[in-house]
């Protein structure tokens, strides 16, 4: 049996499908994400440059990693998730980016990617820091993987006009402090900015 996954943003066990999707419930969750995460705005914010290599944490159901197949001149997008059953939704959502080789899909966590030291250009998290179990060691692993002038932007529900989900889905301003602050112990340059409904942290190496 799976151990209770514990956000370090409250120090309770996670019992939501969105976090670690399974079985039919996961499934649901999945379709669920696909149909209310709105990332468009993500796009600008990650600033994707053509031949750039781009890491995203949490991928879901692939929505993100589609617009950044069809929208950037991004070289390679791999894709790091918890869930096989995500894995097979995203897949699924980007067969043909998958079957060129454009988009990797790999099973992991933001503290542990399985990619080497430097290796990505850009990392984006979209709605899962704060269910991450350890925040620092997470920020850590995705420092140690992008490159120098490279960026990580970690977003989190929010914004400037967040639907009724996403206002209870809020952190609390405590919590979006200490996830700027481990930022700023890390990265050179850190802004934060108010999306439509995310709120974004941009860190550079």
């Amino acid at each position: 049996m799976d151990t209770p996954l514990r956000s370090w943003a409250d120090d309770r066990p996670v019992a939501s499908p969105f976090a670690r999707p399974s079985g039919t419930a996961g499934r649901l969750a999945g379709r669920f994400m696909r149909w209310t995460n709105r990332q468009d705005d993500l796009l600008d914010v990650l600033d994707v440059q053509p031949g750039d290599t781009v890491l995203e944490v949490g991928y879901g159901p692939g929505r993100l990693v589609r617009l950044l197949a069809d929208r950037t001149e991004a070289a390679v997008i791999r894709g790091v998730d918890p869930s096989p059953e995500m894995r097979h939704a995203a897949a699924r959502a980007n067969r043909g980016a998958v079957r060129t080789g454009r988009v990797v899909l790999d099973l992991g966590t933001a503290d542990h990617t399985g990619l080497a030291e430097e290796s990505t250009d850009r990392v984006v998290s979209v709605n899962n820091v704060g269910i991450w179990p350890d925040l620092e060691a997470g920020l850590r692993e995705l420092h140690r993987v992008v490159r120098p002038g490279g960026a990580v932007v970690i977003a989190w529900h929010g914004g400037t006009s967040p639907g009724p989900l996403t206002r209870r889905l809020r952190l609390p301003d405590d919590k979006l402090d200490r996830i700027e602050h481990a930022l700023r112990t890390l990265f050179t340059d850190v802004t934060r900015s108010d999306l439509r409904s995310l709120v974004a942290f941009k860190a550079v190496r």
